[in-house]
């Protein structure tokens, strides 16, 4: 698929693995803390069963890579204890020399539609609600759901895929647990990427 900005969009493959983590590296050193780990999140993603291959989809740009969206499983457990399988995506990467030119844009409406042929009731997301509300995302206590600590923070947000779709299924949204990187498995992971220097910026400092 082309658009405007001559990009192409297809499935992600085992020979762009190595490209799309340095991408995801770079795109987010030093944004939330000294260094990143989302390039390890992607990694890891790819090696668990709540990975979900067709939706992981890459951009291309000059016959470089310049996005990426990455999609895992997750699941609502009731206060009955029934489950509910529901989908989050992240980290979705771009280039930074590219960003604010609709990438991440058209990557999350283009697997939005695809998430929901494949029959997935809803996503679930941690993200910049100013950023996530254009695509429809909510709070997501609207919906009843929190997260296992029961709190509903600004970031934690939904989508219904289909109207209604979450109706009756109240509860605590449990991600897959590739998402929490220890600082032993970051720093290992690292020796496999160039040096880069870590900083703390002052809006790390607020935090």
């Amino acid at each position: 698929m082309k658009n405007k900005m001559d990009l192409i969009i297809r499935p992600e493959n085992k020979n762009d693995y190595r490209e799309v983590e340095n991408l995801t590296r770079e795109a987010f050193w030093d944004i939330y803390k000294p260094g990143c780990d989302e390039h390890l999140v992607v990694h890891k993603i790819r090696n668990t069963p709540d990975f979900i291959p067709e939706l992981d989809l890459v951009v291309e740009h000059n016959g470089k890579i310049v996005g990426n969206i990455i999609y895992s499983k997750s699941k609502v457990v009731t206060a009955d204890n029934r489950e509910c399988e529901v989908i989050t995506f992240g980290p979705v990467t771009v280039l930074p020399s590219l960003q604010n030119r609709g990438i991440g844009s058209v990557l999350i409406e283009q697997t939005k539609e695809m998430a929901k042929n494949m029959g997935y009731k809803a996503i679930f997301i941690f993200g910049n609600p100013g950023y996530y509300h254009r695509f429809g995302f909510e709070n997501a206590k609207i919906f009843g759901i929190s997260t296992p600590e029961g709190a509903n923070p600004d970031a934690f947000m939904g989508l219904e895929l289909y109207k209604g779709s979450l109706k009756d299924i109240g509860g605590k949204l449990y991600m897959s647990p590739l998402f929490e990187v220890s600082k032993e498995e970051l720093e290992a992971f690292e020796k496999n990427f160039p040096y880069k220097e870590k900083h703390v910026s002052d809006t790390q400092l607020k935090l």
